[in-house]
């Protein structure tokens, strides 16, 4: 079973849609202990260095991005079972995306599709992915073939 305390999400701006707002709040009352950590646009550059400074050594760190690896939602659950609950921190950019420094230092890169969606989108669905793989671990009825 996945442990959602283990992960973290950093994201860059803040959501402006009510409607994207309450399906995340909605999602993390599902998700007791996923921490969210939003940073404030800025630069790329001074948006790593933040980033940076909240990140730990021992933390796996997962950037999002349209050319990291695509998953099933099942294959994202098996992978993320797989990680032994290590910790895990999913970064997701802003409108101008990561520094290349910064998606080279990840562990793995996470594409949600080879579409490119706001990065307010691209949080909802993170979390509700997150929720997802946890019921598929957990055996729920929420994912449906």
């Amino acid at each position: 079973m996945l442990n959602i305390s283990h992960y973290k999400i950093i994201a860059i701006g803040k959501i402006r849609k009510k409607w994207i707002q309450e399906g995340i709040e909605m999602y993390l009352k599902r998700l007791p202990g996923l921490e969210v950590k939003e940073i404030k646009d800025s630069t790329q550059l001074k948006e790593e260095h933040t980033i940076k400074e909240i990140i730990s050594k021992n933390e796996f760190l997962v950037t999002l991005n349209e050319n990291g690896q695509s998953f099933t939602s099942k294959q994202l659950a098996t992978k993320l079972l797989n990680s032994h609950n290590q910790n895990i921190t999913f970064v997701i950019g802003g409108a101008s995306g990561l520094t290349s420094s910064l998606n080279n230092l990840a562990s793995w890169q996470l594409s949600l599709s080879p579409l490119t969606f706001p990065h307010e989108i691209a949080r909802l669905l993170l979390i509700e992915q997150l929720y997802r793989a946890k019921t598929i671990t957990q055996g729920g009825p929420y994912h449906k073939e």
